[in-house]
């Protein structure tokens, strides 16, 4: 007979082909738990699941640079040394050079700035459709369920990450993508308490995920990990980046 370990086993091995059924994604073993383990019991298994569309909204300028930057964040968890980015959008403001900061190497994007809706969706589709690449950042103002369903079956077929940013849409309508979050800065942590904007801290909230828990953090970034704001550990991190 059976016992109880097989048995869990095999509803586990059952969810997880069901999460993959219903296009969340395939769970990440090459994100370090250390990377995003301050929000991984958000989302099933505890890992930040790749092969999907993420959807991300923003309504003010500010909002949106620290979308970008979180977005950049993640995406660095999991692109490897050979992984290609497409940064697609109509007005870009990303400084390539910055993307150091969050560990991307700016010769591993390619950027592509388009005026269109419709050549914005056709490209970002396309672009999800290409198992050459590992991320597809798109920047789109409105997105239907239907075109969302769309991107979803895309990446589900080809096992790439999309992350759709979309900056001050009519509405937060539904859409087929696996989260939603909303990013909004907070006041960074200054080095040696010099005076300036100091490292990146944003206010995370995961509003909707599939099959997981929704909840929001206080999140900092430094020395190429997320570190919590509200203690000590994003001291530590700045200590440990500059003794490195």
């Amino acid at each position: 007979m059976t016992n109880k370990a097989e048995k869990l086993e095999i509803v586990k091995k059952l969810q997880r082909e069901i999460n993959l059924l219903q296009g969340l994604g395939k769970p990440s073993s090459t994100i370090a738990k250390r990377q995003v383990g301050l929000f991984e019991d958000a989302f099933p298994d505890r890992v930040f699941p790749i092969g999907t569309v993420h959807e991300f909204l923003s309504y003010q300028a500010a909002d949106a640079a620290s979308t970008n930057g979180f977005i950049t964040a993640l995406a660095s968890t999991f692109l490897n040394r050979d992984g290609i980015c497409l940064w697609i959008g109509r007005n870009r403001k990303i400084y390539p050079p910055g993307l150091t900061y969050f560990g991307v190497k700016p010769e591993r994007v390619i950027f592509i700035d388009l005026h269109k809706q419709q050549d914005l969706l056709w490209t970002i589709e396309e672009a999800l459709k290409c198992d050459a690449l590992t991320t597809v950042v798109g920047e789109i103002k409105e997105l239907g369920f239907t075109e969302s369903r769309r991107l979803q079956l895309a990446v589900e077929r080809s096992g790439v990450t999309g992350f759709i940013h979309r900056y001050n849409p009519k509405s937060e309508n539904s859409v087929a993508c696996t989260t939603r979050w909303k990013i909004t800065p907070v006041a960074g942590i200054a080095q040696d308490g010099l005076p300036g904007v100091g490292h990146s801290c944003w206010n995370v909230e995961l509003l909707k995920v599939r099959n997981g828990r929704p909840g929001s953090w206080q999140i900092g970034w430094s020395a190429d990990r997320f570190v919590p704001v509200a203690d000590r550990d994003i001291e530590i991190a700045i200590e440990e980046r500059q003794a490195g």
